[in-house]
């Protein structure tokens, strides 16, 4: 018997423009460059700064890729959505299983960081017991209601940029009261031995600072619509058709939330739209305060560029060392509370995005149909999200009680995402300009931009070390067995399904998923 409590297909519309560029922040993590900003120095000879301000251009083009798409495609599943309606079928499920390879270990990586900043704090308790904890407490929070899980979070997110203002004052005050360790200037001009090829090899590093502001997209079918969709300023219901701003010309926009008596082809203009602001305000706002934050710790950092690069085992304290020997211990502890805390909110965001991917693919059956459920009470695909829960507290417990876990887990983590980007650069061609589905196609901003961020993506991947190559290659190929399978069983099964479903309409398939023409 079905659980009373469950439903099928729908997500609830609860959040706002501010619980999405919150979502984003908390998985990017506002002080996200504490990390390897000794890497990135030593890598761009100590053009640090300058290298977060090429990063985030170059995720840019990204990033108007995700608004060009979520305004096509308002749906939960975020790349696997895109590709599915740009490419087709088999294009979005490779775009999807990749993308599953990153939401799923990501936040067991940031589990990882904030057990580790635990067991500094509190050295007498494992940091597996740590990691265990922060997976339980924010799983709680997911399964409690994302607009709850939003709230909690805006909270952490003040919290941790309330701790990065301390530094930057700090370090103000310290840079006006006794000067800077190196020149002013070295930060965006690096210091003996800089050439722009060193800048770029750490570029393929620090744009992996940035994943997790694409996460914001997977919350798309929860956005809510200025009035409900009843119409007002910016709430106005729309008609798929010629002519519709933001959607396709004859093709009718797809999710669900439409108006009362309105068909599967009308939407409201809102959600979208707040989803696409969203997404690049996240990634404005992350690359400020990673420019500002590596641009401050160079200047007090003692260490050279050259000497970390001389020293890689003082590459991953550098950041620490700066503020010690600038500010004091007090400040180093701070930061280390900020981050323990804020890994764990940070996983919590990776972990609901997760769950609405693997909810978005079982509701078009490309997953196990019993995860496309929604709590009728909370609103959230509660199995899913244990799913992901689950996931991720093994793999997290599991790098945590091995010496060499974190460099395991890491490894591995970025090429699902990046593999999936480039896929998503590849549906905004599709859709607009080979497909022809805009009444007016721009050659710049459905062509070049496209074009140069999947290059962009693509010069990333060949940049990552060979280990995440070899196991992102396997996952591919277990991704495409997977599809073979699939299709093999609907073929045996005599299945003339067009939108990833059996007979069933709805918000995954029916007249109005643009992606049922795609196939």
């Amino acid at each position: 018997m079905a659980d009373p409590k469950t439903t099928q297909a729908t997500l609830r519309r609860t959040l706002t423009f501010r619980d999405l560029v919150v979502y984003g922040l908390l998985f990017i993590a506002p002080m996200a460059p504490v990390g390897v900003f000794g890497t990135l120095d030593a890598k761009s000879h100590g053009a640090v700064a300058l290298v977060y301000l090429v990063a985030t251009v170059a995720m840019a083009f990204t990033a108007y890729s995700y608004a060009q798409m979520v305004r096509v495609a308002p749906r939960a599943g975020s790349v696997y959505t895109y590709a599915r309606v740009g490419l087709g079928e088999g294009p979005g499920f490779i775009a999807g299983w990749m993308a599953m390879l990153d939401y799923l270990l990501i936040p067991a990586v940031a589990y990882l960081f904030s057990g580790i900043a635990m067991e500094e704090l509190v050295p007498s308790v494992d940091r597996w017991v740590w990691t265990a904890i922060a997976v339980v407490v924010t799983t709680g929070l997911n399964l409690w209601g994302v607009r709850a899980a939003a709230l909690v979070g805006f909270l952490v997110l003040a919290m941790e940029i309330a701790v990065l203002l301390v530094f930057v004052a700090a370090a103000l005050v310290e840079l006006a009261a006794h000067g800077a360790q190196r020149d002013w200037l070295s930060p965006l001009t690096g210091q003996s031995g800089f050439t722009i090829s060193a800048v770029f090899g750490a570029v393929s590093v620090a744009v992996l600072s940035y994943l997790g502001f694409d996460a914001i997209a997977s919350f798309a079918e929860e956005t809510l619509d200025d009035g409900d969709g009843k119409g007002g300023r910016g709430g106005t219901t729309r008609k798929g058709g010629k002519g519709s701003k933001g959607g396709a010309a004859g093709a009718p926009a797809v999710g669900g939330g439409a108006p009362a008596g309105k068909g599967s082809g009308w939407r409201s203009a809102a959600g979208p739209a707040r989803v696409s602001r969203a997404v690049l305000t996240c990634l404005a706002v992350a690359g400020f305060l990673f420019i500002v934050q590596t641009y401050l710790a160079a200047l007090l950092s003692p260490t050279s560029s050259s000497e970390l690069a001389a020293d890689p085992a003082a590459q991953g304290g550098a950041f620490y060392a700066a503020v010690d020997s600038s500010v004091g211990t007090w400040l180093h502890d701070l930061v280390a509370v900020s981050k323990a805390i804020g890994a764990a909110f940070a996983a919590l965001a990776g972990q609901a995005a997760a769950g609405r991917l693997l909810f978005a693919m079982a509701r078009d059956r490309r997953l196990p149909g019993v995860v496309a459920k929604v709590n009728a009470h909370s609103g959230v695909p509660r199995r899913a999200l244990l799913s992901a829960a689950v996931v991720t507290l093994v793999a997290a417990v599991w790098a945590a009680r091995r010496d060499d876990g974190l460099d395991r887990l890491v490894s591995v983590v970025d090429v699902g995402a990046l593999a999936a980007f480039a896929l998503l650069h590849a549906s905004v061609i599709g859709w607009f300009w080979v497909r022809k589905r805009a009444e007016v196609p721009s050659v710049l901003r459905h062509v070049l931009v496209p074009l140069v961020g999947m290059g962009i993506v693509i010069a990333v991947i060949v940049e990552a070390s060979s280990t995440a190559q070899l196991i992102g290659a396997i996952w591919l190929g277990v991704g495409f067995v997977v599809l073979a399978a699939q299709w093999r069983g609907r073929a045996a099964g005599g299945a003339g399904s067009t939108g990833g479903t059996s007979g069933t309409t709805g918000p995954s398939s029916g007249p109005g998923d643009p992606g049922a023409g795609a196939r």
